[in-house]
């Protein structure tokens, strides 16, 4: 009981040492959670007085499709005995073309053109979605600084990281990964519009088979046996669902909110690629493949948003 008393001051101690270390990324967080506690509150109300349902259910099934594909890449990983490291930065690289095309034209294009109808100005629908990409870089910043995880490049990051075992500085990486993907499956359904939630949907469940096959070939050279690989990497997209319905929540209270909301999953995407994605992919000297595969991705992912549009 002692031991367990001794750990939660550590950890307080390291959180508020880590603030102090870094107080624009511990401001920044802050601020981006209030707003989001503003914006899912508004969205709370709506849902109980029945405003909401169908937008709900349509996000939280989008969310189940991005954990359902995790999964199925999770555990065709369980069929081979490893893949090499240049198929599997094509893997990333194809994911993260994907991601990149989604947040273009899935995400800031209708974010555009929303805030556009509400304001009736180009300029300030551009503002509009601006500080939307401006809070959902904030917020993954924040996260990123504050929530112990590990990249292979640069180690393990975060507050009190090297008290944790490394396996699981991995899997609270992948949560951080794939939390902003289930922000934007929530965010395309939040009007009910499945023109722009559909196309974003299948991408992020097309990229997501490999990713999941990736993280658990990654787990498995961490040290894990494949099965229990399989499902940790398969667990890891249980942050799917539950971002999706974050998201939702966050953009279907006020009208300003959906353009906002947009503009904030795409800059939480965009921040993955740059910061976690493209770097891993060009790490082992295969940044030819790499770009190929995000081409390739970024090709797949505009082919899909025009057939649904």
């Amino acid at each position: 009981m002692e031991d367990a008393h001794n750990q939660r001051v550590h950890l307080r101690a390291a959180w508020l040492a880590h603030a102090q270390q870094h107080p624009f990324a511990a401001l920044g967080l802050a601020i981006a959670v209030v707003m989001i506690l503003v914006l899912v509150t508004s969205s709370v109300r709506n849902a109980f007085a029945g405003a909401a349902d169908a937008r709900l259910r349509y996000g939280l099934l989008g969310g189940l499709a991005g954990l359902g594909a995790t999964a199925l890449g999770a555990f065709a990983g369980l069929g081979l005995r490893k893949i090499s490291k240049m198929v599997e930065d094509c893997m990333l690289g194809f994911a993260a073309g994907m991601m990149l095309a989604a947040s273009a034209f899935s995400l800031i294009l209708p974010g555009l053109e929303a805030a556009r109808h509400i304001s009736a100005s180009a300029p300030l629908a551009a503002l509009t979605v601006a500080c939307g990409l401006a809070l959902g870089t904030i917020l993954m910043l924040g996260l990123d600084r504050f929530i112990p995880h590990v990249h292979e490049a640069s180690g393990a990051c975060g507050p009190a990281a090297e008290r944790i075992n490394r396996v699981w500085l991995f899997v609270f990486a992948i949560v951080l990964h794939n939390l902003p993907e289930g922000m934007a499956i929530g965010v395309s359904f939040a009007q009910g519009d499945l023109s722009v939630g559909m196309p974003l949907t299948s991408a992020i469940a097309i990229q997501d088979i490999p990713e999941g096959l990736a993280v658990g070939f990654a787990l498995r050279a961490a040290g894990l046996s494949a099965l229990r690989a399989a499902l940790l990497a398969a667990a890891s997209g249980v942050m799917e669902p539950i971002g999706a319905i974050l998201g939702v929540g966050l953009s279907s209270g006020f009208a300003i909110a959906y353009p906002i909301g947009l503009g904030l999953a795409a800059g939480a995407m965009i921040f993955v690629v740059s910061h976690e994605v493209i770097p891993e992919t060009h790490r082992n000297g295969h940044e030819t493949p790499a770009t190929l595969g995000l081409m390739a991705g970024f090709a797949v992912m505009m082919s899909l948003d025009t057939a649904f549009a």
